[in-house]
Protein backbone atom coordinates (compact mmCIF):
# COMPACT_ATOMS: atom_id res chain seq x y z
CA UNK A 1 0.00 0.00 0.00
CA UNK A 2 3.03 2.48 0.60
CA UNK A 3 3.74 2.34 -3.16
CA UNK A 4 0.20 3.37 -3.51
CA UNK A 5 0.88 6.54 -1.59
CA UNK A 6 3.90 7.54 -3.46
CA UNK A 7 1.89 7.13 -6.69
CA UNK A 8 -0.03 9.55 -5.17
CA UNK A 9 2.32 11.85 -3.87
CA UNK A 10 4.62 12.11 -6.84
CA UNK A 11 1.68 12.32 -9.30
CA UNK A 12 -0.20 15.29 -6.97
CA UNK A 13 -3.19 13.03 -6.95
CA UNK A 14 -3.99 14.08 -3.50
CA UNK A 15 -6.40 16.88 -4.69
CA UNK A 16 -4.67 20.66 -3.62
CA UNK A 17 -1.36 21.50 -2.50
CA UNK A 18 -2.22 23.54 0.53
CA UNK A 19 -2.23 20.80 4.14
CA UNK A 20 -1.91 21.21 7.63
CA UNK A 21 0.26 19.18 9.53
CA UNK A 22 -0.22 17.32 12.39
CA UNK A 23 0.97 20.33 14.71
CA UNK A 24 -1.37 22.56 13.27
CA UNK A 25 1.01 24.43 11.21
CA UNK A 26 0.21 24.74 7.48
CA UNK A 27 2.44 23.46 4.66
CA UNK A 28 2.23 24.13 1.17
CA UNK A 29 3.95 21.22 -1.37
CA UNK A 30 5.98 23.42 -3.87
CA UNK A 31 7.48 20.31 -5.50
CA UNK A 32 7.27 16.60 -4.31
CA UNK A 33 10.69 15.74 -5.64
CA UNK A 34 12.25 12.93 -7.77
CA UNK A 35 11.34 9.85 -6.78
CA UNK A 36 13.75 6.62 -5.91
CA UNK A 37 13.86 3.77 -6.52
CA UNK A 38 16.55 3.03 -4.66
CA UNK A 39 17.72 3.14 -0.94
CA UNK A 40 17.31 6.22 1.19
CA UNK A 41 14.15 8.70 1.15
CA UNK A 42 11.80 7.69 -1.50
CA UNK A 43 11.68 11.37 -2.65
CA UNK A 44 14.92 13.33 -3.38
CA UNK A 45 14.78 17.40 -4.07
CA UNK A 46 11.35 17.94 -2.47
CA UNK A 47 10.56 21.73 -1.81
CA UNK A 48 7.98 22.89 0.84
CA UNK A 49 6.31 25.92 2.58
CA UNK A 50 5.75 25.54 6.28
CA UNK A 51 4.07 28.71 7.86
CA UNK A 52 5.95 30.71 4.83
CA UNK A 53 9.42 29.69 5.31
CA UNK A 54 10.69 27.56 2.44
CA UNK A 55 12.39 24.45 2.93
CA UNK A 56 14.00 22.30 0.65
CA UNK A 57 15.26 18.40 0.98
CA UNK A 58 14.36 14.92 1.17
CA UNK A 59 10.42 13.45 1.62
CA UNK A 60 9.59 10.12 3.56
CA UNK A 61 6.33 8.02 3.02
CA UNK A 62 4.67 5.71 5.42
CA UNK A 63 1.56 3.90 5.81
CA UNK A 64 2.12 4.21 9.44
CA UNK A 65 4.15 6.67 11.09
CA UNK A 66 5.54 4.35 13.17
CA UNK A 67 7.11 2.64 10.54
CA UNK A 68 10.06 5.23 10.29
CA UNK A 69 11.02 3.20 13.65
CA UNK A 70 10.45 0.08 11.99
CA UNK A 71 12.62 0.43 9.09
CA UNK A 72 14.99 2.32 11.42
CA UNK A 73 15.48 5.40 10.33
CA UNK A 74 15.88 7.30 13.14
CA UNK A 75 19.77 6.09 13.01
CA UNK A 76 20.44 6.41 9.63
CA UNK A 77 21.94 9.61 8.35
CA UNK A 78 20.45 8.99 4.74
CA UNK A 79 16.97 10.37 6.39
CA UNK A 80 18.55 13.38 8.31
CA UNK A 81 17.64 15.10 5.59
CA UNK A 82 14.14 14.44 5.18
CA UNK A 83 12.07 17.89 5.78
CA UNK A 84 8.88 16.12 5.98
CA UNK A 85 7.11 12.68 6.48
CA UNK A 86 3.86 11.84 4.87
CA UNK A 87 1.53 9.19 6.31
CA UNK A 88 -1.77 7.61 6.40
CA UNK A 89 -1.77 6.94 9.98
CA UNK A 90 -0.19 9.30 12.84
CA UNK A 91 0.61 6.69 15.13
CA UNK A 92 4.24 7.97 16.06
CA UNK A 93 6.27 11.31 16.44
CA UNK A 94 9.20 10.61 14.67
CA UNK A 95 12.99 12.42 14.99
CA UNK A 96 16.05 12.29 12.71
CA UNK A 97 19.25 10.75 14.10
CA UNK A 98 19.99 13.99 15.93
CA UNK A 99 17.04 13.95 17.58
CA UNK A 100 14.88 16.64 15.79
CA UNK A 101 11.60 16.39 15.47
CA UNK A 102 10.60 15.81 11.40
CA UNK A 103 7.28 17.50 10.20
CA UNK A 104 4.34 15.18 9.65
CA UNK A 105 1.52 15.43 7.18
CA UNK A 106 -1.24 13.26 7.52
CA UNK A 107 -2.98 12.47 4.04
CA UNK A 108 -6.08 10.49 3.04
CA UNK A 109 -6.82 8.52 -0.40
CA UNK A 110 -9.80 9.61 -2.83
CA UNK A 111 -12.68 7.99 -2.52
CA UNK A 112 -13.18 7.72 -6.14
CA UNK A 113 -9.39 6.23 -6.32
CA UNK A 114 -10.08 3.72 -3.98
CA UNK A 115 -12.49 2.25 -5.48
CA UNK A 116 -10.65 2.39 -9.22
CA UNK A 117 -7.74 1.10 -7.30
CA UNK A 118 -9.69 -2.48 -5.97
CA UNK A 119 -11.07 -3.16 -9.24
CA UNK A 120 -7.19 -2.83 -11.03
CA UNK A 121 -6.36 -4.70 -7.91
CA UNK A 122 -8.45 -7.69 -8.43
CA UNK A 123 -7.12 -11.14 -8.38
CA UNK A 124 -7.45 -13.73 -11.08
CA UNK A 125 -8.83 -10.93 -13.81
CA UNK A 126 -6.56 -11.10 -17.04
CA UNK A 127 -7.37 -7.27 -18.25
CA UNK A 128 -8.23 -5.46 -14.71
CA UNK A 129 -9.80 -2.82 -16.60
CA UNK A 130 -11.91 -3.85 -19.13
CA UNK A 131 -14.64 -2.18 -18.27
CA UNK A 132 -13.31 0.86 -18.19
CA UNK A 133 -11.17 0.72 -21.86
CA UNK A 134 -14.28 2.06 -23.62
CA UNK A 135 -13.86 5.10 -21.93
CA UNK A 136 -10.33 5.72 -22.92
CA UNK A 137 -9.42 8.95 -26.25
CA UNK A 138 -8.67 7.76 -29.17
CA UNK A 139 -5.41 9.92 -28.46
CA UNK A 140 -4.57 8.49 -25.44
CA UNK A 141 -4.73 4.38 -27.15
CA UNK A 142 -2.53 5.56 -30.31
CA UNK A 143 0.00 7.02 -28.21
CA UNK A 144 0.47 4.31 -25.60
CA UNK A 145 0.76 1.71 -28.08
CA UNK A 146 3.23 3.25 -30.28
CA UNK A 147 5.07 3.19 -27.57
CA UNK A 148 4.86 0.32 -26.57
CA UNK A 149 5.96 -1.19 -29.70
CA UNK A 150 8.97 -0.07 -29.45
CA UNK A 151 9.34 -1.06 -25.93
CA UNK A 152 9.33 -4.22 -27.29
CA UNK A 153 11.65 -3.59 -30.13
CA UNK A 154 14.27 -2.44 -27.93
CA UNK A 155 13.56 -5.74 -25.59
CA UNK A 156 14.37 -7.68 -28.56
CA UNK A 157 16.96 -5.97 -29.83
CA UNK A 158 18.81 -5.84 -26.79
CA UNK A 159 18.41 -9.58 -26.54
CA UNK A 160 20.00 -10.11 -29.93
CA UNK A 161 22.86 -7.76 -28.36
CA UNK A 162 23.52 -9.25 -25.48
CA UNK A 163 23.47 -12.88 -27.51
CA UNK A 164 26.02 -11.31 -29.76
CA UNK A 165 27.73 -10.16 -26.82
CA UNK A 166 27.80 -13.71 -25.66
CA UNK A 167 29.44 -14.78 -29.01
CA UNK A 168 32.27 -12.38 -29.12
CA UNK A 169 30.17 -10.33 -31.44
CA UNK A 170 29.88 -12.79 -34.21
CA UNK A 171 26.78 -11.42 -35.92
CA UNK A 172 25.70 -14.64 -37.92
CA UNK A 173 26.34 -17.02 -34.67
CA UNK A 174 24.11 -14.60 -32.99
CA UNK A 175 21.46 -14.73 -35.92
CA UNK A 176 21.92 -18.57 -35.66
CA UNK A 177 20.94 -18.58 -32.07
CA UNK A 178 17.80 -16.07 -32.38
CA UNK A 179 16.89 -18.23 -35.63
CA UNK A 180 16.77 -21.49 -33.19
CA UNK A 181 15.25 -19.75 -30.82
CA UNK A 182 11.65 -18.52 -33.16
CA UNK A 183 11.96 -21.91 -34.41
CA UNK A 184 10.99 -22.90 -31.29
CA UNK A 185 7.73 -21.02 -32.09
CA UNK A 186 7.02 -20.25 -28.00
CA UNK A 187 6.90 -23.93 -26.54
CA UNK A 188 10.75 -25.22 -27.07
CA UNK A 189 12.27 -21.62 -27.29
CA UNK A 190 14.91 -22.26 -24.64
CA UNK A 191 15.36 -26.00 -25.95
CA UNK A 192 16.28 -24.95 -29.13
CA UNK A 193 18.98 -22.48 -28.31
CA UNK A 194 20.81 -24.72 -25.70
CA UNK A 195 21.22 -26.62 -29.01
CA UNK A 196 22.10 -24.38 -30.92
CA UNK A 197 24.70 -22.99 -28.95
CA UNK A 198 26.52 -26.27 -28.24
CA UNK A 199 27.39 -26.44 -31.51
CA UNK A 200 30.06 -24.12 -32.79
CA UNK A 201 28.43 -22.52 -36.14
CA UNK A 202 32.03 -23.21 -37.73
CA UNK A 203 31.74 -26.36 -36.79
CA UNK A 204 28.38 -27.12 -39.55
CA UNK A 205 30.11 -24.98 -41.57
CA UNK A 206 33.12 -27.76 -42.26
CA UNK A 207 30.19 -30.20 -42.91
CA UNK A 208 27.71 -27.63 -45.10
CA UNK A 209 27.65 -29.16 -48.19
CA UNK A 210 26.38 -32.46 -46.75
CA UNK A 211 22.67 -32.05 -45.35
CA UNK A 212 23.07 -35.98 -43.64
CA UNK A 213 26.20 -34.81 -41.67
CA UNK A 214 24.30 -31.50 -40.37
CA UNK A 215 21.16 -33.00 -39.45
CA UNK A 216 23.22 -36.14 -37.42
CA UNK A 217 24.90 -33.29 -35.67
CA UNK A 218 21.64 -31.27 -34.60
CA UNK A 219 19.75 -34.30 -34.01
CA UNK A 220 22.31 -35.85 -31.70
CA UNK A 221 23.16 -32.96 -29.67
CA UNK A 222 19.57 -32.52 -29.11
CA UNK A 223 19.33 -36.14 -27.56
CA UNK A 224 16.66 -36.95 -30.01
CA UNK A 225 19.19 -40.43 -31.58
CA UNK A 226 19.42 -43.29 -29.76
CA UNK A 227 20.93 -46.83 -31.47
CA UNK A 228 19.43 -48.81 -29.05
CA UNK A 229 15.74 -47.72 -29.86
CA UNK A 230 12.98 -49.31 -31.13
CA UNK A 231 13.23 -47.72 -34.86
CA UNK A 232 14.72 -49.50 -37.06
CA UNK A 233 14.25 -47.43 -40.38
CA UNK A 234 17.76 -47.29 -42.47
CA UNK A 235 17.53 -43.09 -41.84
CA UNK A 236 17.02 -43.08 -38.44
CA UNK A 237 19.68 -45.30 -37.87
CA UNK A 238 22.26 -43.99 -40.76
CA UNK A 239 21.89 -40.82 -38.30
CA UNK A 240 22.72 -42.70 -34.89
CA UNK A 241 26.03 -44.39 -36.67
CA UNK A 242 27.01 -40.60 -38.17
CA UNK A 243 26.17 -39.12 -35.35
CA UNK A 244 28.69 -41.51 -33.00
CA UNK A 245 31.44 -40.82 -36.04
CA UNK A 246 31.11 -37.16 -35.77
CA UNK A 247 30.30 -36.92 -31.97
CA UNK A 248 33.70 -38.76 -31.25
CA UNK A 249 35.55 -36.60 -33.93
CA UNK A 250 34.35 -33.01 -32.16
CA UNK A 251 34.17 -34.06 -28.24
CA UNK A 252 30.38 -33.82 -28.74
CA UNK A 253 28.39 -34.56 -25.98
CA UNK A 254 24.34 -35.40 -26.58
CA UNK A 255 22.00 -33.03 -24.22
CA UNK A 256 19.15 -33.73 -22.45
CA UNK A 257 16.94 -31.13 -22.96
CA UNK A 258 13.23 -30.38 -21.42
CA UNK A 259 11.60 -30.88 -25.10
CA UNK A 260 8.08 -30.15 -25.21
CA UNK A 261 5.58 -32.05 -27.55
CA UNK A 262 2.42 -31.96 -25.79
CA UNK A 263 0.42 -29.10 -27.58
CA UNK A 264 2.30 -29.37 -30.24
CA UNK A 265 0.99 -29.59 -34.17
CA UNK A 266 2.28 -32.71 -35.75
CA UNK A 267 3.95 -30.47 -38.36
CA UNK A 268 6.10 -28.28 -35.64
CA UNK A 269 7.27 -30.81 -33.78
CA UNK A 270 10.91 -30.36 -32.81
CA UNK A 271 11.86 -32.75 -34.99
CA UNK A 272 10.77 -31.22 -38.25
CA UNK A 273 11.68 -27.83 -37.06
CA UNK A 274 15.30 -29.19 -36.51
CA UNK A 275 15.31 -30.90 -39.66
CA UNK A 276 14.37 -27.31 -40.88
CA UNK A 277 17.37 -25.46 -39.12
CA UNK A 278 20.19 -28.37 -40.75
CA UNK A 279 18.29 -27.18 -44.03
CA UNK A 280 18.96 -23.04 -43.36
CA UNK A 281 22.89 -24.30 -42.92
CA UNK A 282 23.24 -26.18 -46.09
CA UNK A 283 25.73 -24.32 -48.16
CA UNK A 284 27.32 -22.44 -45.20
CA UNK A 285 25.07 -20.58 -42.77
CA UNK A 286 24.96 -16.86 -43.67
CA UNK A 287 21.23 -15.66 -43.11
CA UNK A 288 22.70 -12.27 -41.66
CA UNK A 289 24.75 -11.48 -44.70
CA UNK A 290 21.29 -11.93 -46.71
CA UNK A 291 19.25 -10.11 -44.73
CA UNK A 292 21.34 -6.99 -44.63
CA UNK A 293 21.89 -7.27 -48.47
CA UNK A 294 18.02 -8.19 -49.09
CA UNK A 295 15.71 -5.30 -49.71
CA UNK A 296 13.70 -4.53 -46.45
CA UNK A 297 10.23 -5.61 -47.80
CA UNK A 298 7.92 -8.58 -46.33
CA UNK A 299 8.05 -10.22 -49.70
CA UNK A 300 11.45 -10.39 -50.45
CA UNK A 301 12.59 -11.14 -46.73
CA UNK A 302 9.98 -14.28 -46.96
CA UNK A 303 12.11 -15.74 -49.58
CA UNK A 304 14.87 -16.13 -47.14
CA UNK A 305 13.29 -18.49 -45.35
CA UNK A 306 11.72 -20.55 -48.12
CA UNK A 307 13.39 -23.80 -46.57
CA UNK A 308 12.56 -27.38 -48.32
CA UNK A 309 12.65 -30.14 -46.45
CA UNK A 310 12.60 -33.40 -48.28
CA UNK A 311 13.50 -36.95 -48.26
CA UNK A 312 12.28 -38.72 -44.97
CA UNK A 313 10.62 -35.43 -44.18
CA UNK A 314 8.28 -35.80 -46.51
CA UNK A 315 6.26 -37.89 -44.93
CA UNK A 316 7.57 -38.37 -41.33
CA UNK A 317 6.40 -36.24 -38.66
CA UNK A 318 8.58 -37.51 -35.90
CA UNK A 319 10.81 -40.61 -36.43
CA UNK A 320 9.42 -43.70 -36.93
CA UNK A 321 5.99 -41.63 -37.05
CA UNK A 322 4.79 -41.72 -40.43
CA UNK A 323 2.31 -39.41 -42.09
CA UNK A 324 0.19 -39.37 -45.47
CA UNK A 325 1.47 -35.63 -46.01
CA UNK A 326 3.67 -33.13 -44.32
CA UNK A 327 4.37 -29.55 -45.30
CA UNK A 328 7.88 -29.73 -46.69
CA UNK A 329 8.41 -25.88 -45.95
CA UNK A 330 7.14 -23.31 -43.46
CA UNK A 331 3.75 -21.35 -44.27
CA UNK A 332 3.55 -17.65 -44.85
CA UNK A 333 2.26 -16.94 -41.00
CA UNK A 334 5.15 -19.27 -39.65
CA UNK A 335 8.02 -16.92 -41.64
CA UNK A 336 6.11 -13.63 -41.11
CA UNK A 337 6.28 -14.41 -37.43
CA UNK A 338 10.11 -15.16 -38.28
CA UNK A 339 10.22 -11.51 -39.58
CA UNK A 340 8.94 -10.34 -36.79
CA UNK A 341 10.68 -11.84 -33.81
CA UNK A 342 14.04 -12.14 -35.62
CA UNK A 343 14.54 -10.04 -38.84
CA UNK A 344 13.28 -6.74 -37.79
CA UNK A 345 14.91 -6.94 -34.24
CA UNK A 346 17.89 -7.90 -35.68
CA UNK A 347 18.31 -4.85 -38.78
CA UNK A 348 17.18 -2.76 -35.23
CA UNK A 349 19.89 -3.91 -32.86
CA UNK A 350 22.41 -3.68 -36.16
CA UNK A 351 21.47 -0.17 -36.69
CA UNK A 352 22.07 0.85 -33.01
CA UNK A 353 25.15 -0.30 -32.61
CA UNK A 354 26.20 1.31 -35.79
CA UNK A 355 24.86 4.36 -35.15
CA UNK A 356 22.45 4.04 -38.46
CA UNK A 357 19.25 6.01 -38.39
CA UNK A 358 18.48 5.01 -41.69
CA UNK A 359 18.33 1.52 -40.83
CA UNK A 360 16.49 1.58 -37.73
CA UNK A 361 13.62 3.03 -39.35
CA UNK A 362 13.94 0.48 -41.75
CA UNK A 363 13.24 -2.08 -38.67
CA UNK A 364 10.29 0.08 -37.70
CA UNK A 365 8.62 -0.02 -41.33
CA UNK A 366 8.86 -3.74 -41.77
CA UNK A 367 6.88 -4.27 -38.46
CA UNK A 368 4.26 -1.88 -39.85
CA UNK A 369 3.92 -3.33 -42.72
CA UNK A 370 3.87 -6.59 -41.95
CA UNK A 371 0.37 -8.22 -40.89
CA UNK A 372 -0.51 -8.75 -37.39
CA UNK A 373 -0.67 -11.93 -35.42
CA UNK A 374 -3.68 -13.61 -34.76
CA UNK A 375 -3.39 -15.41 -31.29
CA UNK A 376 -5.65 -15.47 -28.09
CA UNK A 377 -4.64 -11.93 -26.70
CA UNK A 378 -4.66 -10.41 -29.65
CA UNK A 379 -8.17 -11.74 -29.66
CA UNK A 380 -9.30 -10.28 -26.35
CA UNK A 381 -7.70 -6.99 -27.21
CA UNK A 382 -10.20 -6.66 -30.17
CA UNK A 383 -12.87 -8.33 -28.11
CA UNK A 384 -12.46 -5.20 -25.76
CA UNK A 385 -12.19 -2.82 -29.17
CA UNK A 386 -8.10 -2.48 -29.28
CA UNK A 387 -7.46 -3.43 -33.15
CA UNK A 388 -3.94 -4.42 -34.47
CA UNK A 389 -3.75 -3.44 -37.74
CA UNK A 390 0.01 -4.56 -38.41
CA UNK A 391 2.47 -5.96 -36.35
CA UNK A 392 3.72 -3.07 -34.79
CA UNK A 393 0.53 -2.92 -33.43
CA UNK A 394 0.12 -6.55 -32.03
CA UNK A 395 3.70 -6.09 -30.65
CA UNK A 396 2.54 -3.66 -28.11
CA UNK A 397 -0.74 -5.31 -27.29
CA UNK A 398 1.42 -8.41 -26.60
CA UNK A 399 3.52 -5.88 -24.88
CA UNK A 400 1.15 -4.41 -22.75
CA UNK A 401 -0.33 -7.56 -21.65
CA UNK A 402 2.98 -9.23 -20.35
CA UNK A 403 4.82 -5.96 -19.23
CA UNK A 404 1.73 -4.61 -17.56
CA UNK A 405 -1.54 -6.71 -16.96
CA UNK A 406 0.59 -9.86 -15.88
CA UNK A 407 2.86 -7.96 -13.90
CA UNK A 408 -0.02 -6.27 -11.80
CA UNK A 409 1.65 -2.86 -13.24
CA UNK A 410 -2.03 -1.00 -13.60
CA UNK A 411 -0.68 2.70 -11.83
CA UNK A 412 2.37 2.26 -14.18
CA UNK A 413 0.16 1.84 -17.72
CA UNK A 414 -0.61 4.57 -19.02
CA UNK A 415 -4.33 3.44 -19.20
CA UNK A 416 -4.27 2.96 -15.39
CA UNK A 417 -2.91 6.18 -15.09
CA UNK A 418 -5.63 7.86 -16.96
CA UNK A 419 -8.38 5.91 -14.85
CA UNK A 420 -6.80 6.96 -11.99
CA UNK A 421 -6.30 10.48 -12.83
CA UNK A 422 -9.82 10.74 -13.60
CA UNK A 423 -11.65 9.26 -10.76
CA UNK A 424 -9.35 11.26 -8.35
CA UNK A 425 -10.60 14.53 -10.60
CA UNK A 426 -14.07 13.29 -9.75
CA UNK A 427 -13.61 13.00 -6.08
CA UNK A 428 -12.58 16.38 -5.80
Amino acid sequence: MEKVYQYLWKYRMLGETDFTLVDGRSVEIIDPGQHNSDSGPDFFNGKIRIDGKVWAGNIEIHVRASDWYRHGHQNDEAYSSVILHVVASDDARIGRSDGSEVPQLVISLPDGFMTLYESLSSPGADIRCRNYIQYLPSLIISDWLESLGMMRLEAKAARITDVLDSTGGDWEQACFVILARTLGFGLNNDPFEMLVRSIPLKLLHRHSDSLFQIEAILFGQAGLLDSSAHIFDEYYQGLCHEYVFLARKYGLRPLRLNWKFARTRPHNLPHRRIAMLARSCLGGFSLFRRILESPPYEDELLTLFDWRIEGYWHDHFSFDVPATFAPCTLSRASREIILINLVAPLIYAYALRRGDYDTEEKAKALLNELRPEQNAIIRTWKALGLHADCAMRSQALLHLKKEYCDAHKCLYCRFGHRFVQGAVIDAF
